[in-house]
């Protein structure tokens, strides 16, 4: 396995994603809360550039008593990776679908030293 350099630490901007292209492969790295993640640029659906999707938090449902619907709010502790052809989610903190953890996006380790940003491929 060898690193490759993607950037210096900062120079992806908080909830941002730079991509990196090494061999024939692509791949997105992300910058959420202080830390990185990567994944290849490519959705197990049919293939559409997911990491270029936006980024978003997990919808969720407030269900009052006796199940009743109140309304919609976010989790921002739970966001998630749109890829921009058919808006299959991906959750940013493991790549898995958000509804079927069998699909997932290829994930990449992220190594950060002497101020720089490496994804290991």
């Amino acid at each position: 396995m060898a690193d490759v350099y993607v950037c210096r630490e900062g120079d992806i901007p908080e909830g941002g994603v730079r991509l990196v292209q090494t061999g024939d492969v692509e791949i997105g790295i992300f910058h959420r809360n202080g830390r990185y993640y990567a994944y290849r640029n490519l959705c197990p659906h049919q293939g559409g550039p997911a990491c270029e999707g936006v980024q978003m938090p997990q919808v969720v449902d407030l269900i009052g008593e006796g199940g009743i619907f109140l309304g919609q709010t976010y989790d921002y502790n739970d966001m998630h990776i749109v890829c921009p052809w058919h808006s299959y989610e991906f959750h940013l903190s493991d790549g898995t679908h958000v509804c079927d953890e069998n699909l997932r996006l290829k994930k990449y380790e992220v190594v950060q030293r002497e101020g720089g940003v490496y994804v290991t491929v």
